[in-house]
């Protein structure tokens, strides 16, 4: 196996849902088949890397290879990728829905369970679209109950108008549901466990009502104060490059990184980065390597890779994410001049 190392390509998984789309633009121009899809997976066990010193394995086969200058010091010998990244193309509502915390994961579905906070990034939206994210104030277990039996559980939860570039952070037992019109950057735990209170009376391939989990739900759902909702991040400008801090957890960090002139960057021996293109084309360059980039794709950049450049044929936006040491990263932006308030919008410990 060769010991040069550069950013390595992963090869998307697309998925059926039957809240899907039948468009995936502005991401991705082939045609759907005949069942929508919802969700595009970047970093899914199944996804097969297109390039690199992996290339042809799936990243359920290569992540156990993959030695510390790959995943970083401080994620070597986790058993699976800790990043689970998504693109989400919605056309019919999503089901209400929640997700526990690890803790709760662990006792309600096995002890090698994980649970799943996560955060979207709006790519595009609709004038019309919305989300419903937290419970609006006041409802209490009984009450949202009683709506989840009456059908009228979707009117518990906050509603939020969505426009591109619009961020939202989700921590786990935060209650919600998407609405159609948008395509959204999904960064989570590496966690497909999803409670259903109501799913609009929708019914599987066989004609059966779709599965619900109210129990499991009302025992992991916050019916108190959240940090959950719409972002407000915080901007840094460093010469060529507008990075825009969204959120950072305990399980990631991401940033929207904005240029048109060439850009560097550099990775920390301790754990790999994630960057997701959204628009405009370019190379990604290390060393003697040299790799277009264009919108929908995501790159592996190994931890130990070290300086690594950007050069764009067009504007570029991605994002950029890590899972970070969260006190690091506080300090990271403090000395590029991030003061506390703004760090508290931005960081949620």
């Amino acid at each position: 196996m060769s010991e040069r190392l550069a950013p390595a390509r992963l090869a998307p998984d697309f998925v059926t849902r039957i809240w899907g789309a039948r468009s995936l633009a502005p991401l991705f121009d082939q045609p759907v088949g005949e069942k929508p899809i919802g969700e595009v997976w970047l970093t899914g066990e199944q996804c097969c890397f297109d390039t690199g010193e992996f290339a042809g394995q799936t990243l359920a086969e290569a992540w156990p290879e993959m030695p510390s200058r790959w995943t970083g010091t401080r994620l070597r010998g986790l058993p699976h990728i800790p990043l689970l990244v998504k693109f989400i193309f919605p056309e019919d509502k999503l089901s209400v829905q929640v997700h526990p915390n690890d803790d709760q994961a662990r006792a309600l579905e096995g002890s090698s369970a994980v649970g799943k906070t996560e955060m979207w990034y709006a790519v595009s939206a609709r004038d019309d679209a919305e989300l419903r994210l937290g419970l609006e104030s006041g409802v209490t277990a009984d009450g949202f109950r009683r709506a989840i039996d009456n059908g009228t559980a979707e009117s518990c939860l906050r509603r939020i108008g969505v426009r591109a570039g619009d961020s939202f952070f989700v921590p786990a037992g935060t209650a919600h549901t998407i609405g159609p019109g948008m395509v959204l950057c999904e960064v989570q735990q590496h966690s497909d466990i999803t409670y259903r209170v109501f799913d609009y009376n929708r019914v599987q391939v066989d004609g059966t009502p779709r599965p619900l989990h109210i129990e499991k739900a009302l025992a992991v759902m916050n019916f108190g104060v959240s940090s959950g909702g719409r972002i407000e991040p915080a901007k840094i400008r460093r010469r060529a490059l507008l990075k825009t801090c969204l959120a950072a957890c305990p399980y990631f960090a991401t940033e929207r990184w904005d240029f048109s002139e060439r850009i560097a960057g550099s990775t920390s021996a301790d754990c790999f980065e994630l960057l997701i293109a959204i628009s405009g084309r370019g190379r990604i360059e290390s060393g003697e390597d040299s790799a277009a980039y264009k919108p929908g794709e995501v790159w592996m950049l190994p931890a130990a890779l070290g300086a690594y450049r950007l050069a764009p044929d067009s504007a570029t936006s991605l994002l950029r994410t890590f899972v970070p040491d969260l006190d690091e990263y506080t300090l990271e932006l403090a000395a590029q001049g991030v003061d506390k308030t703004a760090r508290s919008r931005v960081v949620h410990a």
